[in-house]
């Protein structure tokens, strides 16, 4: 995990409105994770970004499973309709686009609408991977072996994943 600090940010020297306001989309659509990181105090401790990102992803595990899932379920789906409408955040669509998503043929396309849709199916939930480093070819392999995970394994794997990309987003900002 990295111990770098911020470039553009100290989160020490800002209000919890201005705090919320910056951290608010690192966990998709949920700003409640970043109200809570600074409602904990000892906000000094989180200008690096190892402390931040442990907080919050403490914060995450922590919460109850309702929480979890709307959180989980505030995540846009892989090479999805939204992503071809251009309706993900800003962080979703450099993300996947950084993956070659946005680059996908039309049978990888209905291939990602069709594990996207036996997934949400099967789990109640989008597939969630921290896809920065990886390429459509390896998400689509990803997607085809944990489809057989069982319901827990993949709640717990989303979250795992869920906090990855938190740290992704926190490292460049």
């Amino acid at each position: 995990m990295s111990d770098m600090t911020f470039k553009s940010c100290k989160p020490s020297e800002m209000t919890r409105e201005a705090f919320v306001s910056h951290f608010g989309d690192i966990y998709e659509h949920s700003p409640w994770v970043a109200e809570q990181a600074f409602d904990q105090g000892g906000i000094d401790a989180l200008d690096s970004i190892a402390t931040l990102q442990q907080r919050m992803a403490e914060i995450l595990l922590k919460a109850d499973k309702q929480a979890q899932l709307e959180l989980i379920n505030a995540h846009p789906d892989l090479a999805g309709k939204a992503a071809i409408a251009g309706e993900l955040t800003e962080s979703s669509t450099a993300e996947q686009a950084g993956a070659g998503i946005s680059e996908c043929t039309a049978d990888e396309f209905a291939r990602f609408t069709e594990l996207n849709n036996a997934y949400k199916a099967k789990f109640g939930f989008p597939f969630i991977m921290a896809v920065k480093g990886s390429n459509r070819h390896q998400i689509l392999a990803s997607f085809e072996e944990r489809i057989h995970n069982t319901p827990d394994e993949e709640f717990e794997r989303a979250l795992q994943e869920i906090n990855k990309i938190a740290l992704f987003r926190l490292e460049i900002m």
